[in-house]
């Protein structure tokens, strides 16, 4: 069956995280740089970017902190310079050749918020905090299926992580694509995995519209 629906990752497919990930080195006292190899040789291993925390902070609560941070005026902002320069033009030529388009990641409730104020040319706009069930979770594509309005076999969904994304959409039965960009995205862009679960593997948004032609 054609894909009639295409549904973004939010982190890294259409978000740059990189100010997000500076705001929590210099939010717990650590150099950026120091910050950012051990996160990617925790991403490197495949585990939860949120066990970074724990090299420099053992007992360190994100949600806690998060929240610290919010109060103290030094908490999450998403603005237009965040999105990366082919999320605009990718997502206006999906919907004027009639997709339906969402974005859907592991975020917050207040990402959700920030990136509704952004005006993307999109039909929806969900996080995994709105739900109450994040990925890899076979419940979260259930709620991706159902906020699309269309058969699994249907939809695309495109992101940059083998296992959130492109393994767990796989199984779902949806399409996938991963996307090369941000850490996860290259490392993993050529893993065994990758190879075996993703329709597609990208550099660009843009390309959606002429490979989804194919189907």
């Amino acid at each position: 069956m054609p894909v009639r629906a295409v549904v973004l990752d939010i982190g890294e497919t259409v978000l740059d995280d990189t100010r997000e990930w500076h705001a929590w080195a210099d939010w717990i006292g650590v150099g950026r740089h120091t910050f950012s190899t051990v996160l990617g040789a925790v991403t490197a291993t495949g585990r939860d970017n949120a066990e970074t925390f724990r090299y420099f902070k053992p007992d360190f609560d994100v949600a806690a902190e998060r929240q610290r941070r919010e109060e103290t005026g030094n908490g999450e902002r998403i603005e237009e310079s965040d999105l990366y320069p082919d999320v605009r033009p990718a997502l206006a030529e999906l919907q004027a050749r009639g997709f339906w388009v969402g974005l859907a990641g592991n975020q917050t409730a207040k990402a959700g918020s920030l990136l509704r104020k952004l005006d993307l040319p999109v039909d929806a706009i969900a996080t995994s905090a709105e739900w109450g069930v994040a990925k890899p979770d076979p419940a979260f594509f259930g709620h991706v299926v159902e906020l699309a309005g269309v058969a699994p076999h249907e939809l695309l969904y495109v992101g940059d992580h083998r296992d959130n994304d492109v393994v767990a959409g796989h199984s779902a039965g949806l399409w996938t694509a991963l996307i090369r960009r941000g850490p996860w995205g290259r490392l993993w862009a050529d893993d065994p995995a990758v190879q075996a679960n993703a329709d597609w593997v990208i550099d660009s948004l843009t390309e959606l519209p002429r490979l989804i032609a194919r189907t």
